[in-house]
């Protein structure tokens, strides 16, 4: 198994968009010193993408060319990986997952901001509502392994970094013991 031969662990924030995920992971990358693993970067600087759909206003992933890409990073350890959905990644290279869940009120207020058309931002509402993306990662991942993080404020984000920034360090110690 992966995640033996790895010393450092690999965190998957997952979300609707507009719930605060690369705030998320980037916080966590300046504090643990593991990489930001920006997957809509990696699909757009890699091409790892059929096109782009301009009514959702997003690119159609090419989820094996984009695997291929990502593989080695996740194989070597220290990622923390962006990306709203989450059950492309494989189990064995993922070592926590968590979830960032928004109040919807904040969310439409958030995606509104980002100038969303009215399809996406109704799809990107109802996705949130209906807890899709929390059941995915259920779904996906050993259930002890995923974990439901709020983020309507900046006091929430700074409690989450610090509760996951606890859990790299443990761990790293379970790792080295």
């Amino acid at each position: 198994m992966a995640s033996i031969t790895r010393t450092l662990p690999n965190v998957l924030i997952s979300g609707t968009p507009g719930t605060g995920k690369t705030i998320h992971c980037t916080a966590l990358a300046l504090s643990t010193g593991l990489h930001h693993l920006d997957i809509n970067r990696v699909v757009k600087e890699q091409e790892c993408h059929e096109g782009w759909d301009s009514e959702l206003e997003t690119w159609i992933v090419d989820e094996d060319k984009l695997l291929d890409a990502i593989e080695p990073d996740l194989e070597k350890g220290g990622q923390i990986v962006d990306y709203h959905g989450c059950d492309l990644f494989p189990p064995s290279l993922i070592d926590l997952v968590v979830v960032i869940r928004c109040e919807t009120a904040t969310l439409y207020d958030r995606l509104q901001a980002r100038k969303y058309g009215q399809k996406k931002l109704d799809e990107n509402m109802d996705a949130e509502i209906m807890q899709v993306l929390l059941e995915e990662a259920r779904e996906s991942y050993d259930e002890e392994i995923v974990v439901e993080l709020q983020s309507n404020e900046a006091d929430d984000v700074d409690a989450n970094v610090e509760r996951i920034e606890n859990w790299v360090a443990a761990w790293k110690r379970n790792r080295t013991e």
